[in-house]
């Protein structure tokens, strides 16, 4: 019994490395089988952060009130 679950085990093993290593989607399927390549993320710019935007920092800089005059006494 214990000798079965080992094999059982190793072929679990065996197939997993198989799949993860050797095997190409091409492969993967039935031989006449085609398989249809999974589509890419799109290619959309990623959000950048208020603290790395240049436009944002600049706007906050215009937004920023003078500091104030000291008095001539």
């Amino acid at each position: 019994m214990l000798y079965m679950l080992a094999a059982i085990g190793a072929i679990c093993v065996a197939v997993l490395l198989w799949r993860a290593f050797v095997a190409s989607p091409e492969q993967a399927g039935e031989p006449g089988e085609r398989r249809i390549p999974r589509p890419g993320r799109p290619s959309r710019p990623s959000p950048i952060a208020p603290d790395d935007d240049p436009d944002f920092l600049r706007k906050l800089g215009e937004r920023k009130p003078p500091p104030p005059e000291p008095d001539g006494n």
